[in-house]
């Protein structure tokens, strides 16, 4: 599909993002200075769920390193924006999303995947049981919501679209609708919206609802694969080397608890941090949780993560072939996670 016939088909236009973040990395004084290392990462959460970071924080994995929750999002891209611009110390998105970001000059590496796909962690395009709607042509003119555009859901969309023969004309026509998750479901049962993209918990609670069914999924078109890490400012990594390594170490050793650890034990561990908190959050989707979806041992990143998203925005012409190599979008340096056996043992009783 040509870039041009849909500029809202186009992964985030992120050019001049990339030219302030860029400023930002040289003149940030995001911690670290003068030797002394922040010892914080601040960070964006999400409604009613529990990160990654926040698992590994009760767990004790973090050790001397405290999390600063800064407010919620519902969009990866916006979330490594506010990554990439100081506003936070970490940011979590689609790797194609950080593609972009990269290929537009912020200067922030991926150091860990965090979610990924499965055939217990992946996002459905549903529909109404009575729903028409059966195959790619027949989303012509009709609203997908999604959480966010330009990432993630509307780039399987467009897979979807693509490999259903539709045309770029066509395709322009499919209405992707920004939705928060949380939403996402009533929309659809009150026929606001033709198709939901569900993934996770709130998939599953709407699955056990009953009333819809599934279109296709991420995992359908895919396979497993993951699909989003978290990244960080090449100057946050450098003037805070302990505290990054802490961090990502931490965030690994909690995949694999999550891994080894019987679904209801993580689920009884993921409700208890909600309610402790205080954030006046439902914690009752959490029931629903099975996987993060992270393939890789300790969530280690490798080129494959980004290959297949590169080769995509260099089709669709959102970046130039060569502008950007797998190989440089992240790195492993901040991971002690050894693989060899699972640190789910005996993680700390102790609880931030």
């Amino acid at each position: 599909m040509p870039a041009a016939s849909s500029s809202r088909r186009q992964f985030l236009s992120l050019a001049a993002l990339g030219a302030f973040a860029a400023a930002c990395g040289r003149a940030s004084a995001s911690g670290g200075g003068g030797g002394k290392e922040t010892g914080r990462i601040r960070y964006q959460g999400s409604a009613g769920q529990v990160t990654l970071p926040e698992l590994a924080e009760d767990l004790g994995y973090l050790g001397d390193v405290k999390l600063e929750w800064v407010g919620n999002t519902i969009s990866g891209p916006q979330d490594i924006q506010s990554a990439a611009t100081g506003q936070t110390d970490v940011g979590g998105a689609f790797n194609g999303a950080v593609i972009k970001l990269i290929g537009a000059g912020a200067p922030v590496k991926s150091v860990i995947s965090y979610y990924g796909v499965d055939q217990d962690a992946y996002s459905g395009y549903y529909v109404l049981a009575d729903s028409p709607i059966r195959g790619p042509r027949d989303l012509i003119g009709k609203k997908v919501a999604m959480n966010t555009l330009g990432a993630h859901a509307e780039a399987l969309l467009d897979i979807y679209l693509q490999r259903g023969g539709l045309s770029a004309a066509e395709i322009a026509k499919v209405e992707p609708t920004v939705l928060p998750p949380v939403n996402t479901e009533q929309a659809l049962r009150q026929k606001q919206i033709e198709v939901a993209v569900l993934g996770g918990v709130l998939r599953d609670k709407a699955l056990a609802a009953g009333g819809i069914r599934p279109l296709f999924s991420d995992f359908d078109l895919l396979g497993a694969f993951n699909a989003g890490t978290f990244v960080m400012t090449d100057r946050f990594l450098k003037q805070n080397p302990n505290t990054s390594r802490a961090f990502v170490t931490g965030v690994a050793k909690a995949i694999e608890w999550s891994r080894s650890t019987p679904k209801a034990e993580v689920i009884a561990r993921s409700v208890e941090i909600v309610k402790r908190r205080g954030r006046n959050e439902d914690p009752a989707a959490l029931q629903y949780w099975k996987s993060f979806g992270v393939a890789a041992p300790g969530g280690r990143v490798s080129d494959q993560d980004f290959q297949l998203w590169i080769d995509w925005l260099v089709s669709h012409g959102d970046i130039k072939a060569g502008q950007v190599k797998a190989g440089d979008l992240y790195s492993n340096a901040f991971n002690g996670f050894g693989g060899a056996s699972s640190p789910a043992a005996s993680p700390s009783a102790s609880r931030s």
